[in-house]
């Protein structure tokens, strides 16, 4: 996208999330663009039902929401594993196979049992959604490819992160620091393009 999209460097931007982690990660990455950051949550804004079927679909479905029931712009993203011998599952659905109690112990093993004698190449994919309370949105994508480890290996990071070993790596997310994994993941490249569209 050639040109800067209307985010002042004196906005307020709400995070469409009730993720204090998410929040705590994203009051970070836009530290220094003079952008006050505030999650759905502190508004009390109730979270929308995740009905669509990609990831963009749900990106601006959250970040629409948020932005007309705040009157402020908003920030979203979504975001999953994808594995090629289950036909890019799970996808959407990568924290739904956690079930409710968010057991990733589970849904790492049910890809493992997936996957069988198939392929073992992924990718994660995060998708940001920026939207104005006027209903405008714009998304951003961002990629990472990589295999599948035979086991989880590592206690860092969360989710899936134990299984992922980005292409180029020998090590899982869940092996690298945080600031390492940063540097190359799905939501930082997605947070890149957001960045150049966005605070330029």
């Amino acid at each position: 996208m050639s040109t800067a999209l209307p985010l002042a460097r004196d906005s307020r931007l709400v995070l469409a999330s009730h993720n204090k982690g998410k929040l705590a990660e994203f009051s970070t990455l836009l530290n220094g663009y003079g952008i006050t950051v505030i999650s759905a949550g502190e508004l009390g804004l109730p979270e929308p039902d995740e009905t669509a079927t990609t990831f963009s679909g749900n990106a601006e479905l959250k970040a629409l929401a948020a932005a007309k029931a705040a009157n402020l712009p908003a920030l979203s993203d979504d975001s999953g594993l994808c594995v090629a011998a289950l036909d890019g599952a799970p996808g959407i659905y990568s924290a739904r196979w956690a079930g409710p109690e968010k057991d990733f112990a589970d849904a790492m093993q049910r890809i493992e049992t997936g996957i069988g004698s198939g392929s073992r190449d992924a990718w994660f994919i995060c998708v940001l959604c920026l939207a104005f309370p006027d209903g405008t949105a714009h998304c951003f994508e961002g990629r990472i490819d990589g295999t599948i480890a035979p086991t989880p290996r590592g206690n860092e990071g969360h989710g899936y992160d134990p299984v992922f070993i980005p292409a180029g790596e020998t090590r899982t997310f869940a092996e690298m620091s945080d600031a390492e994994k940063n540097r190359i993941s799905h939501r930082a490249r997605a947070f890149e393009t957001f960045r150049a569209a966005c605070l330029n």
